[in-house]
C-alpha cells in the first residue's frame, strides 16, 4: 500500500506502539492531561482588564486571597449566579461565574459612589 505525495509514490508504513510502552491513558481509564485541564478550568482567572485595574489601583492578591475568591465563586456558582459582586475585605470584584473570570476589581471608597449594575448576586468572601 502506498500514498502519492507531489507525484512521488511513498510507501505506507504503519507505526505501532511497542507492547512494553505505557499507554497515554492510565489504568483507571482516565487521561491525566484531561484531569489536569479540567482542574485548571475550575480555577478563578483574571481578565486582562482586571489585571490592569489591579495594577493601577495597587491591589495585590495573595494565594490565600485567591483561595477566598475561589471559595466565593464556588458558592455563587452553587446558587446559580451568573454575574456576581464578590466583596472581600475592602475590595469589590465583579466576576462572571460561568467562566470563573474576574472582570474587574476596585477598592471600596468610604466617601465615593459605589454603584454596581448588571449583577445578579453578592457574595461576601470569608
Amino acid at each position: 500500500m502506498a500514498d502519492i505525495i507531489n507525484g512521488i509514490k511513498v510507501p505506507f508504513i504503519p507505526i505501532e506502539r511497542p507492547v512494553d510502552q505505557p499507554s497515554k491513558v492510565n489504568r483507571k481509564g482516565t487521561d491525566p492531561f484531561k484531569s489536569v485541564f479540567e482542574e485548571e478550568l475550575k480555577k478563578v482567572k483574571l481578565s486582562s482588564h482586571a489585571v490592569k485595574r489591579l495594577e493601577t489601583r495597587n491591589i495585590s492578591l495573595s494565594e490565600t486571597e485567591m483561595n477566598r475568591l475561589q471559595d466565593a465563586v464556588n458558592m455563587a456558582e452553587n446558587k446559580g449566579a451568573k454575574d456576581s459582586l464578590v466583596m472581600m475585605d475592602d475590595t469589590a470584584f465583579i466576576v462572571n461565574i460561568p467562566n470563573k473570570t474576574v472582570v474587574t476589581a476596585l477598592p471600596i471608597e468610604k466617601n465615593g459612589e459605589n454603584v454596581f449594575t448588571n449583577i445578579d448576586s453578592v457574595v461576601f468572601a470569608k
